[in-house]
């Protein structure tokens, strides 16, 4: 069958697909949804264990495929996963599984997808393949160059770990970089966030300047909102000449709610 460039197609090779499996831990009980599950390799190695796999396919031809297999436990839903709802696949019984290796032009738009619905108690953990650089970035800590808005929106919603790198020759095609295998274990934040978009959008801000201190930084949005960046700092507690990427969440949450008065 033929590899489209265009969905990020790179099928893992059989050994992979066992240490992947293992490091998944399925138990006979447990509901998976697998995103883009391809030639079905990780597919047929859930079904040997799990009670039911609900797998999404954007490649119609692909999907049809894994469709003629006629497996009971499993349920093939064709469309893009970014677009199908989750009522599509989801019974609402209890928190599915997820496993997936995920095309790495659309790894970030489907991880955001992912939390949001752990959100919502749709998710109850997810171990996903990825380029290793996203796996980096997933599993950065505060003071590091990979520390950001992707680590930090996945780290309020999950606990995270990486579980093992593979080289291209694990795939057919090869891709041209390594990738990683990353565990995310969602739970409730650990800080308080009494407005996400707000905090979304200035941990954003912060990180389009992280070169430049917090005092500077934080002036444009201090502006708009008519206060000082010095006061809303004060606020918050954090000094002006720390930099966005020294701040873990519980600095970042109380920044973002801070709430300093307009000088009169």
């Amino acid at each position: 069958m033929t590899v489209r460039k265009r969905f990020g197609q790179h099928f893992l090779e059989r050994p992979w697909v066992d240490k992947l499996v293992e490091a998944i831990g399925p138990k006979p009980s447990d509901v998976f949804l697998e995103i883009g599950p391809g030639r079905g390799a990780l597919t047929d190695g859930l079904l040997e264990r799990v009670a039911t796999v609900h797998a999404v396919e954007i490649d119609r031809d692909l999907a049809a495929v894994l469709q003629q297999r006629r497996h009971e436990r499993l349920v093939v839903h064709v469309g893009d996963f970014l677009e199908v709802p989750a009522s599509t696949w989801w019974t609402g019984a209890r928190p599915y599984r997820v496993a997936a290796n995920l095309p790495y032009n659309l790894s970030t738009p489907i991880l955001l997808r992912l939390l949001s619905l752990a959100r919502d108690g749709v998710l109850a953990d997810a171990t996903l393949m990825l380029q290793k650089e996203v796996v980096d970035r997933l599993v950065a800590r505060p003071g590091t160059s990979d520390w950001g808005p992707l680590a930090i929106a996945t780290q309020l919603g999950a606990d995270v770990q990486r579980l093992f790198v593979l080289p291209p020759g694990a795939f057919r095609p090869p891709p041209s970089v390594q990738s990683a295998v990353v565990h995310l274990s969602f739970r409730p934040s650990p800080v308080a966030i009494a407005d996400r978009e707000g905090f979304d959008t200035v941990v954003r801000h912060l990180f389009t300047m992280r070169r430049k201190t917090l005092g500077r930084a934080l002036r444009p949005l201090a502006e708009q909102r008519g206060v000082t960046a010095a006061a809303w700092l004060a606020e918050a507690g954090l000094p002006g000449s720390a930099r966005a990427e020294t701040l873990a969440l519980p600095a970042l949450a109380r920044l973002a709610a801070a709430q300093p008065r307009s000088p009169a």
